[in-house]
């Protein structure tokens, strides 16, 4: 145990090893659906779906799939909301064999051709809304099918009615689709024409790909990260494993993170079919309903990012909301402020705890305990069959508990390697440890504390400065909702440290207060010399800040500014 210190750690309910199965990812829900046929699968506005017809819906769509062509290992673009036709395409696809590419739906077409082309799909799932888009993205290399669903296709009566002319109202009307039965198809009309026998291509759980799941980079073009069955179904499991108080088939989940990301599939979809909970789907973050969701369907797990929790804590009315039947929630995508947890843990009565993952590991590899000791600013310890150690970044040697180097992690989640990217892949992986390029350190429990990306450390005069540890002193400040920092260009420092706030309501800019702060606690080349108040920051859909994005912004000022000065 001593390089495995976290162990001693593990609470009396979580083994540290288990045998996952050998199987389809799509087995979680036919072995679901089998147990538990009447209960409520989804709740979609409004909306109730069983787990008998979720099946049958699925088991439709993979024999749909197969009638079309699919064969083992061909790709289906998945690009939807949270919605029922976004579980049945996902885990029908995998029935029929085919691998997933979940696809963000607000992808423009410059980076929705980039996908579907590197990954080679040959359908895609998507709303008529999106036709347009996934057109004129594939408009040298035509897509052999888009399969079209509107959101009206799962509403109940009259909502189903109304939605068009709601759709109209909010300026996003509902575009005429032409339908040919090659290219253009109906999913409704192909599920309807469809058996619903059970469907089922055999596959190697260990080898074959259940995914390609494309990293969100805001520099250059996508990797697409290879998931096996394997590896998607031993994270699910090590969830459930560390969930172990809140996982029966009573659980609701609040589904506002997007499926179309790994960290949403796994700790919400994979997670809440293996239990034979109940999902409640939200296509997209919004606060109000979010909190009406919790309030009105008793929600008891709301895994999200810390953006989500902040807009929690701070909405306006939010002692109006009863949110006292959450018991569970596990935050990612980012770091988690102690301040916004303490919060967040208050209100609720239930428990918020900090987790680490990424794309390349299913994704998670590390939470803190949730009920029992966890330490505040730590990521937590490692899942069960998870290694994870910290190693020189130069040189890839061990270092000591306390020292700062870069975090590797082995286990069965980690993916197989990056598609069509080999050379990636080998930088990536090294004997088979996953190099994740975040720097951190272990302590001598066995606990992983995160400080920064190795791209985002900040280099000024000589110190490196760990965006984190500034970002937590100001989420202390009482004026501040959100904080972020980044390194800009300095002439004289090399870099210097910049903070992008968003203030609470009602709070006045003041950024000689917000400095005096900061130095009162921090180190003076750590405080933050410039600072600039925004009405909000730029995220993904899942809620992560985009720290490039922002250094991307200073670095268009600094060329507006050399071009200004040369005219």
């Amino acid at each position: 145990m001593s390089n495995r210190p976290w162990l001693s750690h593990y609470p009396a309910e979580v083994p540290p090893t288990y045998d996952y199965p050998d199987q389809n990812l799509a087995e979680f829900l036919v072995q679901t659906a089998r147990k538990h046929p009447k209960r409520t699968a989804l709740e979609f506005m409004g909306a109730r779906i069983s787990y008998e017809n979720l099946l049958d819906q699925t088991y439709r769509f993979a024999n749909a799939m197969n009638g079309l062509g699919l064969r083992k290992g061909d790709r289906v673009a998945v690009m939807l909301p949270n919605c029922p036709q976004a579980v049945i395409a996902y885990y029908g696809a995998l029935l029929a064999g085919g691998i997933v590419v979940m696809t963000n739906p607000l992808y423009m077409p410059r980076e929705l051709e980039h996908q579907l082309t590197d990954s080679g799909a040959k359908i895609i799932v998507t709303l008529d809304q999106l036709v347009g888009r996934v057109k004129q993205s594939m408009a040298k290399q035509p897509m052999e099918r888009i399969i079209v669903t509107s959101v009206a296709d799962y509403l109940s009566f009259p909502k189903n009615l109304l939605y068009p002319i709601k759709a109209r109202k909010d300026g996003t009307p509902i575009p005429s689709i032409d339908y040919d039965g090659e290219e253009l198809i109906s999913f409704r009309k192909l599920l309807k024409q469809a058996e619903p026998k059970p469907a089922g291509v055999p596959i190697d759980a260990r080898n074959d790909l259940a995914l390609i799941q494309y990293t969100g980079g805001t520099t250059g073009f996508a990797k697409g990260v290879m998931l096996t069955h394997r590896n998607l179904i031993a994270n699910t499991i090590q969830s459930k494993l560390w969930n172990y108080r809140a996982g029966g088939p009573e659980e609701r989940y609040l589904a506002a993170l997007p499926f179309f990301h790994v960290f949403g599939m796994t700790v919400l979809l994979n997670l809440g079919i293996l239990n034979g909970s109940t999902l409640d789907l939200l296509p997209r973050f919004e606060i109000k309903q979010v909190l009406r969701a919790i309030a009105k369907k008793k929600a008891t797990v709301f895994p999200g990012a810390p953006t989500m929790y902040i807009a929690v804590i701070n909405y306006p009315d939010i002692r109006n909301y009863d949110l006292s039947s959450i018991k569970a929630c596990i935050s990612g995508a980012a770091s988690l402020p102690l301040e916004v947890q303490e919060r967040f843990e208050q209100l609720t009565g239930g428990k918020l705890i900090e987790g680490y993952g990424l794309t390349e590991a299913s994704p998670v590899t590390h939470a803190n305990n949730i009920w029992e000791k966890r330490k505040p600013g730590s990521i937590g310890i490692p899942f069960p069959d998870t290694e994870a150690k910290i190693v020189h970044p130069d040189t890839g040697e061990d270092v000591e508990p306390g020292e700062i180097g870069e975090l590797i992690v082995r286990g069965p989640q980690v993916m197989s390697g990056y598609w069509n990217r080999p050379e990636d892949t080998a930088v990536t992986i090294r004997n088979g440890w996953l190099y994740t390029g975040d720097l951190g350190r272990m302590d001598a429990d066995g606990y992983f504390f995160i400080l920064d990306r190795r791209k985002d450390l900040i280099i000024a005069g000589g110190y490196n400065i760990y965006p984190r540890e500034v970002e937590e002193v100001l989420f202390e400040h009482p004026d501040v909702e959100e904080a972020i920092v980044a390194g800009i260009n300095d002439p004289y420092r090399g870099e210097t440290v910049k903070a992008y706030i968003v203030l609470r309501s009602g709070a006045k800019e003041d950024p000689q207060a917000l400095k005096a702060f900061c130095k009162e606690r921090l180190a003076a080349y750590k405080v933050p010399k410039a600072y600039e108040f925004r009405a909000a920051l730029p995220k993904t859909l899942v809620g992560k800040v985009l720290r490039r994005k922002l250094i991307e912004e200073e670095q268009e000022k600094e060329k507006e500014k050399e071009k200004t000065a040369k005219d």
